[in-house]
């Protein structure tokens, strides 16, 4: 069940191939030759307590003058559009002088939630919020630049409206630029809308009218529409294409591998032989799609197989109206548990790939690969890798083991430690103080990454184990949907799983003990710690819930709260008794056992936080302190930042400090205050 991962492995970079100048550790000193800064977020931060900045993009025009970016001063995620220019540096238009940075005389602060440009630097498209915080509408905005701003309801056009509470609305465009796309989604069910960016006269057109529980995403690839849907409620997302057009549903077929049809002449199996070929992502249980990218000769996917992220590279040929695949290849690394996705690639027409790429014992890197020969480890060049002083890789190692659940299922998990720490384990018993910490929500992942701010745990002896519990999507869709997966009405194998984890860890693996055993979660994965003590109070010494989801059925009963209506399709609506009985039975507000002995417990909050309000923490650390044992439950902590939201702080520097509150506490109620 265990898989040791090999610490050694790391690639070489090629230092005639990295452009570097000689920096002199001043802020203002450049890093690559002939740099220039387009935005300084420390400027837009001088004398605030919060700053974030989003959907920063430069002007598709050939002099590439101007900077769109969004910017938040509160934390509470709206946002203010500004254009800059960047040759004078001023705000030319939108602006956020309302918040105490000029914007442009006479203009008014335009919210929105997202921004892009349309065809060149005359039009932007942005997108804004209803009083609920749901991203609703869509403007396309015609740039005057000589400071006589428009502003929504002041000359911008609205081109997308959705008054359908249950769906969210986002912009992207196709990575030729030729499009522009509209998604409206929820959880379970989405509808593309498109622009032909390069026609002036062209209307916004749907390419496939909403159908309940099929989810799709568009992207563009010559000519054709490249499809990822669960379309035929496959379990997973299936690889599709058709030619451009709309309302093509009918149209669509799977993209098919012809690169090995020898192999598949003789295949049983019709669902996934066709064409004189397979079925290059099938939306079976065995490999699940995320996502594709589209490059002038290649198409990138992203996607999960065994647990562990997948990058495919695929060179695809067009027979007639059929995409087929005459060459697909999936990227290997020599380590065996890692995280990979794929990075900014600004050149359409490039044929190298820059990938993002670590582990738990390696740090970040960018990697870049030729597409026509990605595994070819000779051409692999490191552009740049994370500089973490003083970490020395072959001190640490890390595993990941399959740990059977109470209903068979297996579930993983990552651990990673200081190799000292598991020899002594291993020689002679001792147990170890063990952090776990999950999600398991919304079909996210919890990866085997590294961190950086890990270290001062690990160097104090902690082991830190990651539970991939069931509701995330580590092991495809199903993990996360229904029946076997955690939502709705199965939501509880999240927390089952995360305590038979526990139990695993100290009963079978016998390396730690409930008082050394300490659990983190945030937002969902704060609603899994919160009901797991609740579950299991006897198996944990610590609990740290950071911005906790943890007032189930009084927040998803009440509409007008942000966020409300669009997780009816994680939790379930409780205005239907079955849904409300059952997330009742879970709710951690709602489960807290009288007189018993619970871990110590520090919950965290922020005052402008949209997605779980300061009071959900607040009332949970109430509950707890009512009805634990006072006098054998450990202290429960309650910390509101007063100018952060859901994110914690914007600033580096606050965010550690924050962070070093939380290791502090920790450490201070496992008793461990010495660093090896």
């Amino acid at each position: 069940d265990a898989v040791d991962v090999d610490v050694n492995v790391d690639f070489d970079v090629d230092v005639d191939k990295v452009p570097t100048v000689q920096w002199d550790g001043s802020p203002d000193s450049p890093i690559l030759p002939n740099e220039e800064i387009y935005l300084n977020v420390n400027d837009l931060a001088e004398g605030k307590t919060y700053c974030s900045v989003s959907s920063v993009s430069i002007s598709p025009d050939d002099t590439h003058k101007y900077l769109a970016y969004a910017v938040d001063f509160s934390g509470d995620e709206i946002y203010s559009l500004c254009v800059k220019d960047l040759e004078s540096g001023s705000i030319v238009d939108g602006g956020h002088g309302g918040d105490g940075v000029d914007g442009v005389d006479g203009g008014e602060t335009i919210e929105c939630y997202s921004v892009t440009w349309g065809k060149d630097s005359k039009t932007l498209f942005y997108v804004v919020m209803d009083d609920a915080h749901r991203p609703y509408r869509v403007y396309r905005r015609q740039l005057n630049l000589d400071g006589n701003a428009g502003g929504e309801g002041k000359g911008d056009e609205l081109i997308f409206e959705q008054n359908d509470d249950l769906y969210w609305t986002s912009i992207y465009k196709s990575s030729d630029k030729k499009y522009l796309f509209i998604s409206t989604s929820s959880a379970e069910t989405s509808e593309v809308y498109y622009l032909d960016l390069e026609d002036e006269d062209a209307e916004l057109k749907c390419v496939a009218e909403k159908r309940t529980k099929v989810l799709y995403e568009v992207e563009h690839f010559n000519g054709q529409w490249i499809i990822t849907s669960n379309v035929d409620e496959t379990p997973n997302m299936r690889l599709m294409s058709c030619p451009v057009g709309a309302n093509c549903e009918a149209e669509w077929k799977d993209v098919i591998d012809v690169s090995n049809v020898s192999n598949v002449s003789g295949a049983s199996d019709e669902s996934t032989s066709t064409r004189s070929g397979t079925k290059l992502f099938d939306g079976g249980y065995d490999r699940s799609l995320d996502g594709v990218e589209a490059f002038e000769k290649y198409l990138v996917a992203t996607g999960r197989e065994g647990g562990i992220p997948r990058v495919w590279v695929i060179e695809p040929s067009t027979s007639g109206e059929v995409l087929e695949v005459k060459k697909s290849t999936q990227l290997v690394f020599d380590e065996s548990a890692y995280d990979v996705g794929v990075g900014v690639n600004y050149d359409y027409s490039t044929e190298k790939l820059t990938l993002y790429y670590n582990s738990l014992t390696t740090p970040l890197q960018s990697l870049q690969v030729t597409m026509n020969d990605p595994n070819n480890k000779d051409k692999r060049v490191v552009l740049k890798k994370k500089n973490v002083p003083g970490y020395e890789k072959s001190t640490y190692g890390c595993q990941r083991i399959n740990v059977t659940v109470r209903d068979g299922t297996e579930v993983p998990v990552s651990m990673v430690y200081r190799n000292d720490d598991m020899e002594e384990h291993i020689a002679n018993g001792t147990t170890m103080p063990v952090h776990l910490v999950g999600y398991g929500s919304y079909g996210l992942c919890s990866e085997a990454d590294f961190s950086a701010t890990r270290l001062p745990l690990l160097n104090r002896g902690i082991i830190y184990a990651i539970a991939h519990v069931r509701g995330g999507g580590e092991m495809g869709r199903q993990w996360y949907e229904e029946p076997n997966g955690a939502k709705y009405l199965c939501k509880k194998n999240t927390f089952n799983d995360f305590c038979d984890v526990a139990k695993w860890l100290i009963e079978d693996k016998k390396l730690t003990t409930p008082p050394q055993l300490s659990c983190e979660g945030r937002s969902a994965g704060g609603l899994l710690i919160g009901a797991s003590i609740n579950q299991a109070p006897e198996l944990f010494g610590v609990a740290i819930l950071g911005v906790p989801f943890v007032d189930v059925v009084c927040t998803m009963t009440d509409s007008s709260i942000p966020l409300t209506c669009a997780e009816w399709e994680e939790w379930g609506n409780p205005n239907e008794e079955k849904f409300f009985e059952y997330m009742k039975s879970y709710s951690p507000i709602n489960n807290v056992k009288q007189g018993v002995k619970y871990p110590s417990c520090l919950l965290t909050g922020g005052l402008h936080d949209p997605r779980v309000q300061y009071w959900e923490p607040a009332k949970f650390a109430a509950e707890l302190r009512h009805g634990h044992d006072k006098d054998s439950s450990g202290p429960v902590c309650l910390k509101i930042d007063m100018t952060a939201g859901h994110f914690s702080a914007s600033d580096r520097y606050k965010y550690l400090s924050e962070l070093a509150f939380d290791y502090a506490f920790l450490l201070d109620q496992l008793g461990l205050n010495e660093k090896k």
